[in-house]
Order: C-alpha cells, then structure tokens, then sequence
C-alpha cells in the first residue's frame, strides 16, 4: 500500500525509498531493508493475498457498516479494464507469436478485449464488487485477464468462498445467466440483473437495480482517485494486479477508519494525498 500511495511502482525506486526513509521503514515494521530481490519477488507473488485480503476486510466492512433502517444489505458488480502500459501489440501479430521489429517494451501478459463503452482496450481487468448502502465501499475484487468474461470470473469466486454473499446482489446483464444466478440463489442470495426485471411493467425491483449504476460506477471512479491508478504503471499481470488491488485495500482500510472514527466515510482521497506528503492526519 506504501507503494501506492506514494506513487513508486518500480521496484528500485521502492528499495532506494525504504533504504533512504527511516521514518517509513519503521511506520512499516522493517527493521532492515529488503533486498531489492526480495522486493522483486515479493510483487510478483502477492496478487493471491491481496486479493484474499481484500475479500476479507469486505466480509468485516459487511458485519460493521449497516445499511439504514429499511434499505436492504445489498452491494453491486462491475468489471472495468485497465489499459496495458507500453505500445499496442496487434492481434494479428499476438496469434503468430510475433513482436514487431522496433516494437519495444511490450506487455506480453496483456489482452485484448472490447466494450461497448471505451472499445477495444489492450490490458487487464478489475471485477469490483461494493457495498450499496449506506456508503459504496469495496467488498471483493479480483484482478484477471482481459480475456476473462466477468461473470467466469464471479463463477470462481463463488465457487472458491471468495466472494462476500449479501442478501442482493446488482449485476448488468453480463451476470444473468441462468446457471450464475441458481449458484448464487444456493448460497443464499438473490443476483438481480436485467434479465430478471418484467419487460412489460416497472416494479420495486427496478426501483431497486438502479442504484447499481449510481454506485458501483461512483465507487470505481472514488477508488481510481484516491490513487490516481486509473492505467496500468508498469508491466505484468502479476506486478500491475498487486498495485491495483492495493489500491482497493487501501480504499477499504481508509473508509473503515473513517467510519469508526465517525468521520465522513468517503473521504479517502483526502487522507491518501495527507500520507502522501506526510502530513499527520
């Protein structure tokens, strides 16, 4: 999270920060600094944790962030991609195993995928799942291919107990499918997405879905500021997953915080930009 919030994404830059900032070495528990190697090796294997992480302090922010008196517990799912740092490797030429003469620091990790909001982009995806009342926060994210659909990737977190189950869950039409939603019914919550709602009437449960785009979409973009991290700053899906999600966790920790302390639990950012310059809160 250190890393994130201070904006050192390359490995080297992270070790001279901890060799010359005594102060940060001991805020983080290091009696010593690691070895350059280590934090190399670190970056590259702690994606699964992360991840982990966040679905747990999600599964906690649950339990201690009510939602108010007559609203339901009810949180929503996106994916959004995150576009590959380095020059675009064209389709035709991925296919043949082929980087072109002159095309130089290319994220061979990445891929293509397509939406029908920003196109084709070239990079990874987010799945984030957040809270919708009282405040939209970070319950789970999962950081993944480009060419991974969300809703395989919701099947895998359901089926691997790392997806916290709220009695609604808000999804587009990505996460209808028949078989997703009964997966989702047999652990004990109901998936809601367009393909559930009457074509021929409005009722509650239209009422109900809207409030997905109005926070799953704010959440995304609250989460993007706090750090700035709206690309990927380096290459890798290993290296840019563990920055990303960090960044998620690091949203989360903020906001609960916040909500314990009864301070205005949205205000993340605030309190990123004060570590950032080492201002005490």
């Amino acid at each position: 999270m250190a890393a994130v919030a201070l904006r050192t994404f390359k490995e080297r830059e992270l070790h001279r920060l901890l060799l010359e900032d005594e102060s940060l070495r001991a805020a983080l528990g290091f009696a010593a600094t690691p070895h350059r190697r280590t934090i190399e090796r670190r970056m590259q294997s702690l994606l699964p944790e992360a991840e982990a992480q966040v679905s747990a302090l999600g599964r906690q922010i649950t339990r201690e962030v009510p939602p108010e008196l007559k609203q339901p517990q009810a949180s929503a799912i996106d994916g959004r991609m995150y576009e590959a740092a380095g020059p675009l490797w064209h389709q035709k030429h991925r296919l043949q195993g082929v980087i072109p003469l002159g095309l130089r620091n290319v994220d061979t990790e990445s891929a293509w995928s397509k939406s029908g909001y920003r196109g084709w982009v070239q990079g990874y995806r987010l799945v984030l799942q957040g809270l919708v009342f009282p405040e939209p926060v970070p319950l789970f994210a999962a950081w993944r291919s480009n060419s991974e659909g969300e809703a395989t990737i919701m099947t895998q977190a359901l089926a691997g107990q790392s997806l916290p189950v709220t009695p609604v869950l808000l999804g587009d039409e990505t996460f209808g499918g028949a078989a997703l939603v009964a997966a989702y019914a047999g652990r004990g919550g109901w998936l809601l997405t367009p393909r559930q709602l009457s074509k021929k009437r409005r009722s509650w449960k239209d009422d109900l879905y809207g409030y997905r785009k109005e926070t799953i979409e704010l959440l995304f973009q609250r989460v993007i500021q706090s750090t700035d991290l709206k690309a990927c700053p380096v290459r890798g899906r290993s290296r840019n997953g563990a920055f990303v999600i960090a960044s998620v966790w690091l949203y989360q920790v903020i906001f609960l915080s916040n909500y314990r302390r009864g301070r205005q639990a949205a205000h993340v950012k605030e309190q990123v930009d004060l570590a950032r310059w080492r201002i005490a809160a």
